[in-house]
């Protein structure tokens, strides 16, 4: 049970960043995920042709379900709890933008370090877990507009959360995927084929040194978490016709390799295949949907059909709403592969040129091989304010409720997170 005193210590924290986050000196933004944030303008370093941004974020958050951490009065910081706490997280995040252009030559990169600090005002034990998390993403492009073009893209992320399905609360991941492509547009580029090679690497680490209550599977063992750790390679050929001048055919097919360096799981290869239209049905509504098999011809032998429909209806000119539905088949350590059915809606607007509202939602199914199933909601609410180019405030909720027909604390929980952030980019 939390003291009176911590709660109301943590309530004078988010109601004094609060009111910081709107005083007109400070700012939010989305943190450098860089995605959906409004336009920067022309600040920053000069370099060549482009531009350096210095970035800056500072959230506070409360995390009804934040992690596994030491109970009170223990010095012994691997000794923790088998039971989800909730805390209140601060989270540091310097950052930079770099955007060079050039006439055959663009290089576009963007990253930040990220200190999660757990204050310890609700779990007095959750300091030595703080940690740090990072997220980094190179783009380079060399001849753009011409008939053969090279795309080599890096994507690296430290953070808790993971790709891997399987694996609950309290799990750390290191991600890093490499990828190549070569988009090639003869006769003027209605008709486009790119052909492209992947590497990806996943390392896992647990938070905890307990199992969760009444878990026993292997994902829920801190001491086998690294039995999930992989490496994916992909290769794979994309194809677009354009045969009107807003609606194309759409192809995409793949191989995937995935090998585990841990725990004896069989290698998969897997291949998707999907085809379908994508385009404007009306000036105002756009839709993509395709159709494809799936299939491992690894020990697993796993398939299953592959769908897409997804739908995105303009508002207005700054206003938009996207819904839709997918499957997919993916491997996984231990449980060999899972069939995602997920439903999803996005929705979007800015107002008065500077205040922009988000809300998503998602609901998936995991079906895994053998009889487990789990099933994933997610909701993310919120709005952003633009005080200047540099200058962003935001808030924001998130709901994640997690359950499977295993039992354990890791994999069925319910997750409510509150925050305040601010940015500045110069």
């Amino acid at each position: 049970m939390t003291q009176p005193a911590n709660t109301s210590r943590a309530w004078c924290l988010l109601a004094t960043l609060a009111m910081l986050a709107s005083w007109p000196a400070f700012g939010q933004a989305e943190p450098p995920t860089f995605r959906g944030s409004p336009e920067r303008g022309g600040n920053g370093l000069k370099v060549g042709n482009g531009r350096l941004h210095l970035t800056f974020d500072f959230e506070t958050r409360y995390d009804s379900a934040a992690g596994y951490f030491p109970p009170p009065g223990n010095v012994d910081p691997t000794a923790v709890s088998d039971q989800l706490s909730g805390e209140a997280v601060m989270h540091i995040r310097p950052g930079l933008k770099l955007e060079l252009p050039g006439s055959r030559l663009d290089v576009d990169f963007k990253g930040y370090a990220d200190y999660v600090h757990y204050t310890g005002l609700f779990a007095p034990g959750s300091t030595n877990t703080s940690r740090v998390e990072a997220l980094a993403d190179l783009g380079i492009t060399y001849d753009r507009e011409a008939p053969i073009g090279v795309e080599l893209m890096d994507h690296l992320q430290r953070s808790d959360q993971t790709s891997s399905v399987a694996l609950g609360a309290g799990v750390l991941s290191l991600y890093n995927e490499a990828q190549l492509k070569v988009p090639i547009r003869p006769g003027g580029g209605a008709f486009e084929v790119t052909p492209q090679l992947a590497w990806g690497l996943e390392h896992f680490k647990a938070t905890g040194a307990l199992r969760p209550i009444g878990c026993d599977g292997p994902e829920c063992d801190p001491a086998l978490v690294s039995t999930f750790d992989y490496s994916n390679v992909r290769a794979g050929l994309n194809a677009r016709w354009r045969f009107l001048p807003k609606t194309a055919v759409v192809m995409d097919t793949d191989f995937n390799v995935r090998t585990y360096a841990e725990g004896g799981t069989p290698t998969a290869l897997l291949m998707h295949a999907r085809a379908g239209l994508s385009g404007l049905v009306t000036p105002k509504i756009s839709v993509t949907a395709t159709l494809g098999w799936g299939k491992d011809f690894g020990t697993v032998a796993a398939s299953s059909l592959l769908a897409q429909l997804e739908a995105n209806y303009l508002l207005s000119q700054t206003a938009s709403i996207k819904a839709g539905y997918s499957r997919t088949l993916e491997p996984v350590a231990y449980l060999g592969m899972f069939r995602d059915d997920r439903g999803y809606m996005e929705a979007q607007a800015l107002l008065g040129g500077r205040l922009s509202v988000r809300g998503l939602a998602s609901f998936d199914r995991l079906s895994f091989e053998g009889d487990r199933r789990d099933t994933i909601f997610k909701l993310d609410i919120g709005p952003q304010y633009q005080f200047e180019k540099w200058l962003i405030v935001g808030a924001g909720y998130l709901l994640g409720v997690r359950s499977s027909s295993m039992s354990g604390a890791g994999i069925n929980y319910s997750r409510h997170e509150g925050y305040v952030r601010v940015s500045v980019v110069y």
